[in-house]
């Protein structure tokens, strides 16, 4: 399974970004897809993801102001990050689960400006 994360960059804090991820796999036959993301000198945590029959998890710095969405005719899982705010800078990495594997695309960075 390849995964394609694209739409990082830089944005001012309070603004918006969407991120992309594009599986070479229809989507439905991956137990979940998500976003993770990694600061600079930090772990990689888990920020949003969801389920093949669409349960949506977040982590709890994100509530309110995240949104993961997906569209299955084009393979595709978002993440739609508003209210961004420096703390957010980081590289983004869009991950899947299927039953035995767990697939990372590459990272995306996002740039959060004050």
């Amino acid at each position: 399974v390849q995964l394609q994360a694209s739409g990082g960059g830089p944005v001012q804090a309070g603004g918006s970004l969407r991120l992309s991820c594009a599986a070479s796999i229809s989507i439905y036959r991956l137990n979940a897809v998500g976003w993770y993301r990694q600061a600079p000198g930090k772990q990689r945590d888990l920020v949003a993801s969801i389920t093949s029959d669409g349960n949506r998890s977040y982590a709890d710095s994100v509530k309110g102001r995240f949104t993961i969405s997906r569209d299955s005719a084009k393979n595709a899982v978002y993440l739609q990050m508003n209210s961004l705010s420096p703390e957010d800078t980081a590289v983004y990495y869009c991950n899947a689960r299927s039953s035995s594997y767990v697939y990372w695309g590459q990272g995306t960075l996002v740039t959060v400006s004050s």
